[in-house]
């Protein structure tokens, strides 16, 4: 017991600005995609792209809440 180290009282996970924005942007562009592909099945890509964006920003808003949780509180 000694030797062991102390222990700091509320470590929390640090947040990463880069990562959140990272998170952000591969979310936003793979629901564009993801809707490119479903808009040009339907026969216009492009507005199949902005319902990709419109629903893409929400969720990559969530998917950065969800990983960075812990540091926010």
């Amino acid at each position: 017991m000694v030797c062991s180290p102390r222990m700091e009282p509320g470590t929390r996970e640090t947040f990463n600005p880069a990562g959140a924005g990272g998170l952000l942007l591969a979310t936003t562009v793979a629901c564009a995609g993801i809707g490119a592909l479903i808009g040009w099945a339907a026969g216009s890509a492009a507005y199949g792209a902005l319902g990709g964006v419109i629903v893409g920003i929400p969720a990559s808003i969530f998917v950065v809440y969800r990983s960075y949780r812990g540091s926010l509180s």
